[in-house]
């Protein structure tokens, strides 16, 4: 395989990490670490088929939740099963709630003002999901699970999208069993969730 056919994808050095201030599971601090996260000075792309064991890098992935609130408070959250052909194989057949991916070196253009992250997001937002409704997005915190194999080597950088209607659709078909649910019966139901929609699911709408 030639190297300009390998996938490049985003990462930051583990050791940068923990300089930043480690945690095990979410932090709501989104200003301490985003800005140092994104420095063009501390991340850099890596070949992704020797990242994925590699716990000294960790690969940087926007992972999106969606909240519909009706006109009478009622919360739901867009939740969906991994088929087969969602990129990260030991994920396959847990429900998630989080839609995102790892971000390419094909998301650089070449400009100046070029922030691979969002365009990376935006990418994969697009391939996945079909948004078709006005919606608010901030940056509201990050997952770090070093409990478990997948999370050793990837860092979540938890975006809430607040969707006017529940207007969210899957693009491809390993998107399986889609809709928005109550939260309350996401929480009655995290065990079948992968970890790290359990960590958000609890640290955004936890008691």
């Amino acid at each position: 395989m030639s190297e300009s056919s390998v996938e490049h994808v985003l990462v930051v050095p583990t050791e940068f990490f923990r300089r930043l201030g480690y945690f095990q599971g979410f932090t709501h601090e989104v200003d301490r670490y985003l800005p140092e996260l994104l420095d063009p000075a501390h991340v850099m792309f890596r070949p992704r088929d020797q990242v994925e064991e590699d716990p000294e890098l960790k690969q940087l992935i926007p992972y999106v939740i969606f909240l519909h609130r009706d006109a009478d408070g009622r919360e739901t959250v867009f939740q969906y099963t991994r088929g087969k052909g969602q990129g990260e194989g030991r994920l396959h057949h847990l429900r998630s709630v989080g839609i995102g991916g790892h971000i390419s070196s094909t998301d650089v253009n070449g400009r100046a003002d070029d922030n691979p992250f969002q365009e990376g997001m935006r990418r994969e937002l697009d391939e996945e999901v079909a948004i078709e409704t006005p919606y608010q997005a901030r940056c509201v915190g990050l997952i770090n699970d070093d409990e478990t194999p997948v999370g050793r080597v990837h860092l979540g950088l938890v975006h809430l999208f607040e969707v006017e209607r529940p207007e969210v659709h899957p693009r491809e078909t390993d998107i399986m069993e889609t809709g928005f649910r109550p939260i309350d019966r996401i929480m009655d139901e995290l065990d079948r969730f992968e970890t790290w929609s359990q960590i958000t699911m609890r640290a955004l709408f936890g008691s």
